[in-house]
């Protein structure tokens, strides 16, 4: 039986175990994937794991996706350019970190008919998934990306990926067409961002990088204020559609009942 394990931490709320088990069996897969809350001490013994063959595949969350690249051998093209990993295999001897969450993120803004091209993004938080969907964004045409953290460091971390992406500090909230929350403030129904939207008027579009809970303080504010919300539930199952193709060579069914395996 083949393993994959998703890491991270936290992990107690990913639903990929649920996502892609559901494929697994549909696909009568002799394989179990499972999710593992780790430290980074932990990263080293992992990759050699799926070195020996013991792990077939690991899909990495927060806060590991930069952290992992060092034990890996080879990068694709895109974790190249975004310094992130969040799909690992092996092919030809080699251990390969890829990033679905590029194209995860660019499919799901699509199927939602909301067009990117000429818009200005900002994005709150800096973390592992920060990057790929600034490259996203620079593919869909947006004109202007802005980033805001709560710590300026890790922003600037990602200017140094991309150079022409402008730094906003915490607590100020500057025009834009697009507002996505890429902290982790939401994965608890009481967290708040502070943050004054009462100026910003109507139609934007509020996006949520987290998809459990399905509603966040986040986008009830951005609902309440008139703005088309959306939560990271597309998206994630976007992201893990590629992941599966990657490792089976199959590409799973995204239906109905796919998607009310994420309404918990």
């Amino acid at each position: 039986m083949k393993k994959y394990l998703v890491i991270g931490n936290p992990i107690s709320h990913s639903l990929s175990p649920e996502l892609h088990n559901h494929w697994i069996k549909q696909n009568r897969i002799d394989a179990k994937y499972d999710k593992k809350k780790i430290n980074d001490k932990d990263l080293e013994s992992l990759i050699s794991e799926v070195r020996q063959g013991n792990i077939n595949g690991l899909n990495i969350t927060v806060p590991f996706k930069n952290a992992v690249i060092p034990y890996l051998d080879k990068l694709s093209d895109e974790s190249k350019k975004t310094q992130a990993v969040n799909t690992i295999y092996m092919k030809d001897k080699k251990i390969i970190g890829h990033n679905t969450d590029i194209n995860g993120f660019e499919r799901a803004i699509k199927k939602i008919n909301f067009d990117f091209y000429n818009k200005t993004i900002f994005i709150l938080g800096a973390g592992g998934v920060v990057p790929s969907i600034v490259y996203a964004s620079m593919k869909m045409g947006s004109s202007e990306i802005l980033i805001s953290n709560r710590t300026k460091e890790k922003a600037e971390k990602i200017k140094n990926i991309f150079d022409n992406v402008k730094l906003i500090n915490w607590g100020e909230v500057p025009n834009f067409d697009v507002m996505i929350n890429a902290t982790s403030l939401g994965l608890n129904q009481e967290d708040k961002l502070n943050l004054d939207f009462t100026k910003i008027g109507k139609n934007k579009l509020f996006y949520d990088v987290i998809y459990n809970p399905s509603e966040t303080y986040f986008l009830k504010t951005g609902k309440r204020l008139g703005n088309k919300c959306e939560n990271g539930k597309l998206m994630f199952v976007y992201q893990a559609f590629l992941a599966f193709k990657l490792w089976h060579g199959i590409e799973p069914k995204i239906d109905d009942e796919t998607i009310k395996l994420m309404d918990l």
